[in-house]
């Protein structure tokens, strides 16, 4: 069990520092982060199966995402001595808010690791409206994505609330995730984005 002051002693989130969104700038460690829980420990191997990776791989960039301090060992979980166990150093991560403070050194991690975020999600964008006709048509029978959007007139209270519901759901597939089963499953990627319709266009986009 961890202690009061252990990072996996259930505090919440981890605020994202420079050394974490350093970490996460590789692709691989942030497919990598997307399959790290808190309660649920990874060996190298289980990460490399799942990731199609080679095991020394995932290994060589646990040890860089467990140095900026997003993951930690777990112990109690090892085998023997030389079995290197691994879990999430907390429950989710968020970026630096207000109070923070961040300087411009750290504010330009921050768009770097944004950038490749946006870069990630136009990429996921693109594959799913390429499929959808395929699904439309017939010449795809099985489901591989929804694509749900809205317009909605919203107070400041109900974005609060509806912001935590997105979460809440989002918390429940992963514990239902992890529920065993004998049907096969397969990585399915969930983003939930809820954004105010006046956000400025971003720099070098037409207004």
């Amino acid at each position: 069990m961890a202690d009061a002051d252990s990072p996996r002693s259930g505090a919440g989130p981890l605020q994202l520092t420079s050394p974490m969104l350093k970490a996460m700038s590789h692709p691989l460690r942030r497919r990598i982060l997307e399959l790290m829980h808190e309660d649920v420990p990874r060996r190298a191997a289980d990460l490399a199966e799942l990731l199609d990776t080679p095991a020394n791989s995932v290994s060589f960039h646990l040890r860089q995402l467990a140095r900026a301090g997003l993951i930690v060992e777990a112990p109690e979980h090892a085998r023997d001595r030389r079995d290197r166990v691994w879990v999430a150093a907390g429950h989710g991560y968020v970026v630096p808010t207000p109070q923070a403070r961040v300087g411009p050194e750290d504010e330009l991690v921050l768009r770097s690791f944004l950038d490749q975020e946006a870069l990630d999600l136009h990429d996921l964008i693109a594959r799913l409206t390429a499929w959808i006709p395929h699904w439309s048509s017939g010449r795809e029978q099985v489901p591989r994505a929804t694509l749900q959007t809205a317009l909605l007139e919203l107070t400041q209270e109900d974005v609060t609330w509806l912001s935590e519901a997105i979460g809440e759901l989002m918390d429940t597939a992963i514990q239902r995730s992890r529920q065993p089963t004998d049907e096969p499953r397969t990585l399915w990627r969930m983003v939930g984005i809820l954004a105010d319709d006046t956000l400025p266009p971003a720099p070098g986009d037409s207004p």
